[in-house]
């Protein structure tokens, strides 16, 4: 028969062989969680850079795109000079832009052929399309 201090032994062995199967089992699923975690760390850096490169590209893009519209507002502002150089200059158009201002001022139909010398009719329509314009 086995003796008391044989099977307390017995019982002793086995648990520390439990014990340390359950620390090898605990070591090699904390390797495989770090692992994991470092796959996943790759990842993110990936992800990132990709992402500040999207985002470089875009600024890139809006630099572009606002240098654009300097060059445009340029473009429009010397237009505009153009068209008011053109229409001052333009003797038949003088009348008009008198009875345009006039109209923007509150001037009547009469007033108008009065003081640009236009016809009724003309300045009906000026009146018109300048009134309109009104907010």
């Amino acid at each position: 028969m086995i003796d008391t201090a044989a099977l307390l032994m017995l019982f002793v062995g086995l648990g520390l062989g439990a014990l340390v199967a359950a620390l090898v089992a605990l070591y090699l699923a904390n390797r495989k969680v770090a692992r994991q975690v470092k796959a996943l760390e790759e990842r993110q850096a990936q992800r990132l850079q990709q992402l500040k490169s999207e985002v470089s590209t875009f600024q890139q893009g809006n630099i572009r795109m606002g240098e654009e519209l300097v060059t445009l507002r340029e473009q429009f502002k010397r237009m505009e000079g153009k068209q008011l150089r053109i229409e001052q200059h333009d003797p038949q158009s003088l009348p008009y832009n008198q009875a345009a201002r006039l109209v923007s001022l509150g001037a009547s139909v009469e007033d108008l052929t009065q003081s640009c010398g236009l016809s009724k009719a003309e300045a009906e329509l000026v009146a018109k399309l300048h009134a309109a314009r009104k907010p």
